[in-house]
């Protein structure tokens, strides 16, 4: 964005805390996942699939749980007190998985799955490399993660500002051309 745009000023902070816009200073974040209500104006950039992982480790130590009732025997990796969604058919089902070991890195989650502490929820972006390589394995699949977005949100006014509309542009167009990294390939 930089090189296409020479004139355009960009300071950019890379982080998993939820950014409070207004109150902190932003022209806009990029948020991944189900957004929740707020007086923010969000453009949808493109789609978020993810997954249930684990290593093979601790499929072999623990077992694989097959149902959704059986993720409470099993350490979840979160970043907070989320509920995970899953479906069943076509209705979401919704589990409060309990685990000893919480990041508010994505990257550092998978990185922890990989590592046999425990089964992670992973957008595919994520776990993309880690499941080509066999360090971590989809589970229960028979359940899959409903899917989610990612959204360049920005605080209410008429018109965005030129570098927000250029950035939403540019994610736009990202998505279009690495489908393999969002989960679009199967």
């Amino acid at each position: 964005m930089a090189r296409q745009h020479p004139q355009l000023h960009i300071h950019t902070s890379y982080s998993d805390r939820f950014v409070d816009l207004i109150a902190e200073g932003f022209d806009c974040a990029i948020r991944v996942g189900y957004l929740q209500d707020s007086n923010l104006i969000a453009k949808r950039v493109g789609p978020i699939y993810g997954k249930l992982v684990a290593s093979p480790d601790y499929i072999k130590a623990h077992g694989s749980p097959e149902t959704v009732e059986q993720l409470v025997n099993h350490q979840a990796l979160m970043q907070g007190t989320e509920a995970w969604q899953f479906m069943d058919g076509d209705k979401i089902v919704t589990v409060q998985p309990q685990g000893r070991f919480k990041a508010d890195s994505a990257t550092a989650l998978a990185a922890a799955a990989a590592a046999s502490l425990g089964i992670a929820w992973l957008a595919d972006c994520i776990t993309h490399e880690y499941v080509a390589s066999g360090a971590l394995v989809p589970i229960m699949t028979r359940y899959p993660v409903p899917p989610a977005a990612a959204y360049v949100v920005r605080p209410p006014g008429q018109h965005p500002t030129r570098k927000v509309r250029v950035l939403t542009e540019m994610l736009i167009e990202y998505f279009k051309r690495n489908p393999e990294l969002w989960g679009l390939d199967g």
